[in-house]
């Protein structure tokens, strides 16, 4: 919402939003609100078409990757533009295991990593990735946020100084626990997972815009990450980060505003960790370097063209804090 607000071409725009659920606090910064259906509800499209002619929506802005995902394959049929790539890419990207077979097809640094459809399986590739000398980390190969997501580590890396110092961390488990609960609905099938190297260094986001005669990839060193958001974070000019976003994105085809998320390996080299084909959480970050993103996807989707970008990028940082809203009536108050 910032990021529309607050464009380079000093438009006003009227924003609608929409959430699965009636109570959310984006309701009171928005000038219309409504309340829809799951996007593998068969109604979704046409719950969304009927705000698009209501409201005289020009242009629809998913932000989730369930959205994402249904719009990628059914945006001919939204009565607006629809800020999205087409299914074949959405569906690419948003597959974390297909991405780093991509990566290796490619030349792009990646993580070693196993699909396992098994106990046995995940035990060996565990083990072949390192465990338990070395953490190693376990995902779905698609998930949305951070579902499935673990470090497995042996019980024994906890000592009396580590309990006493750091908060609980509910992403580490040791390989035997996470076997056991995979395993103990002998009615449920073992579900698909992706295992991979540990990466120990700096994680980055990529806030990317591809058109038709202009790409641009900022890469923002996450410097305090909580939950999987950014709290801290700032520009970092890499260039071989942009330079893999650039080759990473036009292998998979996306289009308009869209992100990916690298972290340093041992030796300082970034890896692909995985790909927001969608508009991430913290991209008005980039606005402050000179470059808004959400704006130029909205323009290129709407035919208008985006010849070039402001050089060189400002360096700037984005802190993230906890807030709220006092609701009395339909007054909101942000405190």
């Amino acid at each position: 919402m910032y990021a529309l607000r607050h464009n380079s071409d000093h438009v006003s725009v009227r924003i609608t939003g929409v959430d699965l659920k009636k109570e959310v606090a984006g309701k009171f910064w928005v000038e219309s609100f409504y309340q829809v259906p799951p996007p593998e509800d068969e109604s979704y499209v046409r719950a969304i078409n009927r705000i698009c002619r209501r409201e005289s929506i020009e242009v629809v802005i998913p932000q989730t990757t369930r959205e994402t995902a249904k719009l990628s394959k059914t945006y001919e049929d939204v009565d607006a533009k629809v800020i999205v790539s087409n299914a074949s890419a959405i569906e690419r990207a948003n597959d974390k295991y297909a991405l780093v077979m991509l990566c290796e097809e490619i030349g792009i640094p990646a993580p070693k990593s196993r699909l396992v459809k098994s106990a046995n399986e995940l035990q060996s590739a565990a083990r072949e990735l390192g465990y338990p000398q070395n953490p190693v980390v376990v995902k779905p190969p698609v998930s949305f946020g951070s579902r499935g997501f673990r470090v497995l580590r042996e019980e024994s890396s906890w000592d009396t100084q580590r309990f006493l110092s750091q908060k609980p961390n509910a992403t580490e488990i040791s390989l035997e626990e996470l076997s056991s609960i995979l395993t103990r609905d002998e009615k449920a099938n073992f579900p698909e997972l992706m295992l991979s190297e540990f990466l120990p260094g700096d994680e980055y986001s990529v806030d990317a815009f591809v058109g038709k005669k202009v790409f641009i990839a900022i890469p923002r060193l996450r410097k305090e990450i909580v939950n999987g958001i950014s709290f801290r974070t700032g520009l970092e000019y890499r260039k071989d980060i942009m330079e893999n976003s650039t080759k990473l994105a036009q292998a998979l085809g996306l289009r308009f505003a869209f992100g990916f998320q690298f972290k340093l390996d041992s030796e300082g080299i970034p890896k692909i960790l995985e790909c927001n084909p969608r508009v991430q959480g913290t991209m008005a970050a980039s606005i402050f370097s000179g470059i808004n993103v959400i704006w130029l996807a909205v323009r290129e989707v709407l035919g208008l063209p985006v010849e070039k970008l402001p050089r060189p990028l400002k360096k700037s940082e984005f802190y993230r804090y906890w807030g709220g809203l006092a609701v009395t009536g339909k007054k909101a108050v942000e405190i």
